[in-house]
């Protein structure tokens, strides 16, 4: 369809210079309202300055002039100021055999410089939740998107593994964990060390509770409680490089690793490269000493350092606490430029940071600060705001009820699947392993495709029972149109082999297939440069509507016409390749059977 376009501006260029002497450096093409005939509409209203005529008299005028020189054109009509023009079968009936013949139909064929993409980036404390799996989903789609889109993508995280937030489950593991492990526990070092983390904090809130009543005000008890000196003591032991300290802290962070990698395979997601924060946040230190050399950064009296970024309209930023200690914009100072030196022999042009809106304002500051101090890539960083994911009231919580764990909704999710698909039939004849496959491609699927089809920067409600449906813009809806070609394929006996001919006036069916085939290369560049899953989730659907419709109005393997009938295997056998590449590109498995 992009090519279409820039073959039609082509001519009503010159046409419009031919009827009236004008040369536009725009021209304003869209796409045809599904209401009126036609695939592509001119607006008129801005040449009728120039035509000096009314909008309708200037759009038939230049209508006629363009189906007169452009044989792909079969007609046109006018609504008001808007020239509707239509293409004839023959144009696409040609454009649908290229796409055909195209094995990689969809994907681009340049080959642009790599972009990182960021997303995760936990900290060691806890296990991932339903925050993360918003994060975890938009930041691996969009990384494949970029891929498609004919950018190499590098996917990373920093993982938060130091300060005081892993020294409190560290001290309440000393104190009360009597050497628990995973291993002896049965279960994951992330929910362990989550475990110890939550009791830290119930500790905590005692002993405050206890020095308040003793008469400490309530500053006064959260610095005095005994678990927190302990835990800074732990904190100061381990920047001081104790053995002991060091190992332990290996060792519970490991747990967590290997929590996490547990629930990434789970989800689907993966990474290229892991940065961590015990090693990249003395990075920020350097940068600040860099600044001050520079004067971009200053020094107040107590030894603390800041930026003033009033003139950008932002405030002043502290960069280094007075104790020297850093701040987390020191590290993302220091990890950023740590990056773009990992990756510059690739070619590294952008990096995308997936982090909640909440977080807006620290990157705008991280962005400015990064262009002050010189760094040309600076105006190609990208923060993939995204609002957060809540629950209806009451629907799958967590057990402290406060935090919808990860791998409990995958799980949830999994027996949903397992539940709606007995009841519906679904695996009636299919073996016990390919079931439980089934039922996980299915809840995956659901849950993927129900928060991808939002626009990121929305804020979303995430209802299991309707994201399973297998009607409506739902994942399973998809997977069971897939699986319903797939034997459709199967039974018709498609020969790839065969060339695509068809001599017949299209059906509108037919037709409103090939036209949603041509967009999908535009959909892929579009949601690229929109960092945006959900161009690719509606635009899917919208295949598979306009699939359903052929589907239901026409015979397809049943008609009197041969020919018809090869034509139709190959639309059908196109939108597959299209849904599953759509699909694959948000992380979604599509199932030959259901």
């Amino acid at each position: 369809m992009l090519a279409l376009k820039e073959l039609i501006k082509a001519d009503a260029l010159a046409v419009l210079d031919s009827l009236y002497g004008y040369q536009p450096e725009k021209l304003e093409l869209q796409l045809t309202r599904k209401e009126f005939e036609g695939e592509l509409t001119l607006v008129v209203f801005p040449i009728v300055r120039f035509s000096k005529k009314s909008p309708e008299v200037t759009a038939a005028e230049i209508g006629e002039a363009l189906v007169k020189r452009m044989a792909k054109l079969e007609s046109f009509n006018v609504v008001k100021g808007f020239l509707n023009l239509k293409v004839n079968d023959a144009y696409f009936i040609k454009s649908f055999a290229a796409a055909y013949r195209d094995l990689n139909y969809g994907k681009s064929k340049e080959k642009l410089k790599p972009i990182m993409v960021e997303y995760s980036s936990p900290n060691t404390n806890k296990p991932l939740h339903l925050g993360h799996i918003r994060n975890n989903l938009l930041g691996y789609s969009v990384a494949e998107i970029l891929k498609a889109a004919g950018h190499p993508s590098v996917k990373v995280q920093i993982i938060n593994d130091r300060g005081i937030h892993i020294c409190k489950s560290m001290i309440a593991w000393m104190l009360y964990g009597k050497g628990e492990e995973p291993i002896t526990k049965g279960i994951k070092g992330d929910k362990l060390v989550g475990k110890y983390y939550v009791l830290f904090d119930k500790e905590y809130k005692m002993q405050q509770s206890e020095l308040i009543a003793s008469g400490f005000s309530e500053e006064e008890a959260k610095e005095r409680a005994p678990i927190m000196i302990q835990a800074r003591d732990l904190l100061m032991r381990w920047e001081q490089g104790d053995p002991e300290t060091i190992a332990l802290w290996k060792k519970m962070n490991q747990w967590v690793y290997d929590g996490f990698d547990a629930t990434y395979e789970a989800l689907g997601v993966d990474f290229d490269k892991n940065y961590y924060e015990s090693e990249t946040y003395l990075l920020g230190k350097k940068v600040v000493d860099h600044g001050l050399e520079k004067g971009i950064f200053y020094k107040e009296d107590d030894g603390s350092v800041w930026i003033d970024l009033e003139k950008e309209g932002l405030d002043k930023k502290l960069l280094l606490r007075g104790d020297g200690t850093s701040v987390y914009m020191t590290q993302d100072l220091g990890t950023a430029i740590q990056r773009f030196q990992d990756f510059k022999s690739e070619g590294l042009s952008s990096m995308i940071y997936t982090v909640g809106n909440e977080q807006d304002y620290h990157f705008k500051v991280l962005f400015t600060i990064l262009k002050k101090m010189g760094y040309d890539w600076a105006d190609e960083l990208y923060h993939l705001s995204y609002g957060m994911v809540d629950l209806p009231s009451g629907k799958m919580k967590s057990r402290e009820g406060t935090v919808v764990d990860a791998d409990d909704l995958i799980n949830d999710m999994i027996s949903e699947a397992k539940r709606i698909s007995e009841e519906l039939g679904k695996t009636e004849g299919l073996e016990p392993s390919d079931k439980d496959k089934l039922y996980s491609t299915i809840g995956l699927g659901a849950l993927k495709y129900f928060i991808l089809k939002v626009d990121p920067k929305k804020r979303m409600m995430f209802d299991p029972e309707e994201s399973i449906d297998f009607t409506g813009n739902t994942g399973p809806f998809i997977q069971y149109t897939y699986a319903r070609i797939n034997s459709l394929l199967k039974k018709g006996g498609l020969d790839e082999s065969l060339e695509v001919t068809y001599s017949k006036t299209l059906d509108p069916a037919e037709k409103a297939i090939i036209k949603q085939l041509m967009l999908f290369p535009m959909i892929i560049t579009q949601a690229a440069e929109e960092h945006s899953p959900a161009v690719i989730a509606n635009y899917i659907y919208d295949l598979v509507k306009v699939f359903n419709t052929m589907y239901q109005q026409l015979p397809i393997l049943n008609d009197e016409d041969s020919e018809a009938i090869v034509f139709r295997i190959q639309l059908s056998s196109l939108v597959a390749r299209s849904i599953k590449l759509g699909m694959s590109l948000l992380g979604i498995e599509v199932p030959n059977r259901m």
